[in-house]
């Protein structure tokens, strides 16, 4: 079985962001290829990058770091949902991918966005560069989500379903990779 971080990236009050990874994880809920985690940045609260050391070099000072890469290390994927704030994605999100180094490499990443017209598009082209200097691997598969807020009702997002099976075919493509970068992890271990 296969470990799926799924990481919700807004820290807003007011943010929307747990209805949408509440709807991927009830989708991830009958796949028995993956253990799956929801990791979300408002309760990790990690602070700005604090760590004197560039995370290549695994130096870590401080808990809150180890915790992080305790986290993040046994990962084999991640899906991420994250809005879209001013074209790009939260700098709290961008923050947790500081932090870690060797922890993201070689594992595939999937991403899952929302906002306005755009459903966040801005937002994962500007991640997918991000993930590759992780050297990871940005599956193109996603989903977005424009104009999104009008379809959650008490705090649950009621998905379309052209949205359902963009998100299955996200789930499926990311199966894939994730077996082909194990194998690869495996085959010669960093």
């Amino acid at each position: 079985m296969y470990q799926l971080k799924v990481i919700t990236a807004s820290t807003r009050p007011s943010r929307k962001g747990p209805a949408v990874t509440n709807w991927i994880l009830e989708m991830l809920k009958d796949e028995s290829i993956f253990a799956v985690e929801s990791l979300d940045l408002a309760q990790i609260n990690l602070p700005f990058l604090d760590e004197p050391e560039h995370p290549d070099k695994r130096k870590y000072t401080k808990p809150h770091t180890f915790e992080w890469s305790a986290k993040i290390a046994p990962a084999d994927a991640f899906i991420i949902v994250t809005p879209e704030y001013n074209f790009g994605y939260p700098a709290a999100l961008k923050n947790a991918l500081d932090f870690l180094y060797h922890e993201w490499n070689y594992k595939p990443v999937a991403f899952v966005s929302y906002g306005g017209g755009a459903g966040g598009t801005r937002a994962v082209q500007m991640l997918k560069i991000v993930a590759n200097a992780l050297k990871m691997v940005a599956i193109t598969e996603s989903v977005h989500l424009a104009s999104f807020s009008k379809q959650i009702t008490d705090g649950k997002f009621n998905a379309e379903a052209y949205q359902e099976k963009s998100a299955g075919k996200m789930i499926g493509e990311l199966h894939r990779w994730t077996e082909l970068m194990r194998s690869m992890r495996d085959a010669a271990p960093l």
